[in-house]
């Protein structure tokens, strides 16, 4: 055994407690969070005008990464668009698999994290995308739309957000 798996309790339970996140200043952190109000009123703001259902609550967790952590491997734009292209296939694979059946939602989102991982590609906000297909009809083309726009959205402004001072470098 390696000296890590003998931990004490006290060990354990300190790293289970410690945060893990770098300090960065406080403006950086209040430009994370105008940013996701930023996205998330954008993506709405069309919702309301075109009548697409956009305002998807797996962008809100986008939004958290893309403007909060946005040197996080998860954030970077191929792992957004692509984690969100990959869930919706395995979600409307599942589904015509097991139509309306809640081990659709299951499957589609084990497909999405094998998948995700292999192509390394991984967006965690992405693998929701079967679950909200499993409480609606939305599937097929109106996902797959509603999706990318909605994600290619919130993927622009990051970019255009974290060249706005202070600067944060991304994509990596």
């Amino acid at each position: 055994m390696t000296p890590e798996t003998h931990r004490t309790a006290r060990e354990y339970l300190k790293s289970l407690l410690q945060r893990r996140e770098r300090r960065i200043k406080f403006s950086g952190i209040v430009k994370g969070g105008l940013g996701a109000i930023a996205g998330v009123a954008m993506v709405g703001g069309l919702a309301n005008v075109t009548g697409l259902p956009l305002l998807l609550a797996p962008f809100a967790a986008t939004s958290a990464l893309l403007f909060g952590q946005p040197t996080s491997r998860l954030a970077q734009p191929i792992n957004v668009m692509g984690g969100y292209l990959i869930a919706t296939i395995a979600c409307d694979a599942a589904f015509l698999l097991f139509p309306h059946a809640w081990l659709a939602a299951a499957v589609a989102v084990g497909l999405a994290v094998i998948i995700m991982r292999w192509a390394r590609v991984t967006h965690p906000p992405a693998c929701a995308m079967p679950i909200l297909g499993y409480d609606t009809s939305f599937h097929g083309l109106e996902l797959f739309f509603t999706v990318f726009v909605g994600a290619g959205i919130l993927v622009a402004l990051a970019l255009v957000i974290h060249r706005i001072p202070p600067r944060r470098r991304y994509p990596l």
